[in-house]
């Protein structure tokens, strides 16, 4: 094979895998969904499967508008978050191009920009190179730091002085605080995403939405491949829109259960980032492979972030209070 490809990102999210492998069920703490989920009621054989959706998805799009008073035309839709980032990457990227992306965080940007022919530095090794992109995941995945809305503003200020474009992930905002997202900035020099995969419980649905100035939507929508939001999809969006202003109350209540949870990892000794979202990173200063399989073995999956970079630490997501006490309670066996 002539030149070098880039690996698969690595994930979490694989109970399937696991249960196809140990044979049991486990409580999965490793893909962070929202434990308060609002109650949208799906009757999925409403879904007209007879026909094709509409690519252009305007009923869909006129209602997210609605609810982030941004136009249509500025919107564009994916099957989950990372189709938005393969082919935002795809349309803004070119072979020899840099990115900029600071780890520990995600790791579907750097393969995404990779696969579009970048090159991927953190920001201390740019040197006088200026990125073509800043992708920055907010609050950021795995630590769940929070960058506030005004230094966002100035990171896109400095951006645009540069002539850099900005990508920020927003999946996780709407259980952290609203407050900071800039989803209602418009500027040639900002693309924002979000998600439905974290916010609402669906990981199976695969619905990412993102906004940006009309001309790169048109590019973004145009480099998509059709059809890629199902009729399934497409009907469940619809309906979870309408319940949107409902995760105020959730972000709210893993607020609460978030500071019990680090009182309980104090009384076990345990180091952590506080997080402003719905998981946590906790230092273990041991293997985390190791650490991962033993909880396994107590019926839990947590997220081994060897992958992001960080060999000694797991991500647990912020859960009802009688799943927070079973993990916590796997933790303890797994410490002794």
């Amino acid at each position: 094979m002539v030149g070098h490809f880039p690996e698969k990102a690595v994930h979490g999210g694989k109970v399937q895998e696991l249960r196809r492998i140990f044979g049991h069920d486990f409580l999965d703490v490793s893909a962070s969904m929202n434990p308060f989920v609002p109650q949208v009621r799906a009757d999925f054989s409403c879904a007209d499967l007879s026909r094709y959706p509409d690519d252009s998805y305007t009923e869909l799009k006129e209602i997210i508008a609605c609810v982030f008073s941004r136009n249509i035309d500025e919107i564009c839709l994916g099957n989950g978050s990372a189709e938005l980032i393969r082919v935002y990457c795809h349309t803004v990227l070119s072979r020899g191009d840099t990115a900029q992306i600071d780890p520990p965080t995600f790791a579907e940007y750097g393969l995404s920009a990779e696969l579009a022919g970048a090159a991927v530095l953190p920001g201390t090794r740019l040197g006088d190179r200026v990125p073509a992109v800043r992708f920055i995941c907010n609050p950021n995945n795995p630590t769940g730091h929070l960058l506030s809305r005004d230094v966002m503003l100035t990171e896109l200020d400095r951006c645009t002085k540069a002539g850099t474009q900005l990508f920020v992930d927003e999946a996780f905002m709407d259980l952290s605080c609203p407050e900071d997202s800039i989803t209602d900035v418009l500027s040639d020099n900002l693309f924002v995403m979000r998600s439905l995969t974290k916010s609402f419980a669906v990981p199976g649905i695969r619905f990412g939405f993102g906004f940006g100035s009309p001309d790169l939507i048109e590019q973004i929508e145009t480099a998509r491949t059709p059809w890629t939001i199902n009729a399934f999809a497409e009907y469940y969006a619809k309906l979870a829109f309408a319940h949107y202003h409902e995760l105020r109350g959730a972000a709210e209540r893993i607020a609460a259960e978030r500071e019990w949870y680090y009182a309980r990892l104090d009384e076990l000794g345990l180091s952590y980032e506080r997080s402003a979202v719905n998981y946590i990173l906790i230092h273990l200063n041991r293997s985390a492979a190791a650490f991962t399989r033993a909880m396994i073995d107590q019926g839990v999956l947590v997220r081994d972030c060897t992958s992001f970079g960080l060999p000694e630490c797991i991500r647990v997501s912020v859960e009802t209070r009688e799943r927070n006490v079973r993990v916590l309670e796997a933790v303890a066996a797994c410490l002794r």
